[in-house]
Parts: C-alpha cells; structure tokens; sequence
C-alpha cells in the first residue's frame, strides 16, 4: 500500500459485540476493544476533533476544515489516526483531501455498554 492510499476500516469488525455493563462481566477480549476506544477519546485534542466531526454539516469533515484545534498539523493527522484505528472514525480520500466520519455503530455500542437502565 502506497503512503497515499488509506486502509479501508471494516466496521462490522470494530463494531463491539459487548452487552451493558450492568448484563454481566465483560470478557478480556470485549474489554481489550472498549479500552482502546475509550483511550483514544482520552486525550483532549482527540476528543476534540471527535466532536468536531461528529457536529460537522452533512456529518462529515474534511481534514482541512478541522485542524484547528491548537496544534500542528502532523498531531491532528497522528491524532486523526489513532481515532480511525480505534475504529471511532472512517475516512476517505478524495484527492489531495480525507474526509471524516463518525462510525455510527461503534459509538451506540460504547453508548449501549455505559447504559446503566438494563
């Protein structure tokens, strides 16, 4: 893969399978999954251009619209990175230019695991 291709992220694999916290103990594995998620969203800038894309109009945003968040420009694409492994968010390439969207599903699994009315 050449360095101006982006891998393609499978989100039925990042989807997390795990049941509320309050159902039963969650296994290594399903918990392995939502730590790193959830340690991705633990850094500020992170959490930062999460919100960015996830508010952004037509529910996507392009790497250009978004880095203003206090840093240069090689820590948003690092950050950016981290967010897309952790399967938080999908992107694209079009052009010179990645777009970004949030991985629906993977949140309302994190969401659905914190729901404490089960």
């Amino acid at each position: 893969m050449s360095k101006s291709e982006l891998p393609v992220l499978d989100t039925e694999a990042a989807v997390p399978c795990c049941p509320p916290i309050t159902a039963a103990e969650l296994s290594q594995a399903d918990a392995e999954k939502m730590a790193a998620m959830f340690k991705a969203l633990s850094d500020p800038v992170r959490l930062r251009l999460f919100s960015k894309v996830a508010s952004y109009a037509g529910g996507e945003a392009c790497v250009c619209d978004i880095s203003d968040v206090g840093v240069s420009q090689p820590t948003v694409s690092h950050h950016l990175k981290k967010l897309r492994e952790a399967g938080l968010l999908t992107s694209e390439r079009r052009g010179t230019w990645v777009y970004y969207r949030v991985a629906p599903p993977v949140v309302a699994s994190m969401s659905a695991m914190l729901d404490l009315r089960t």
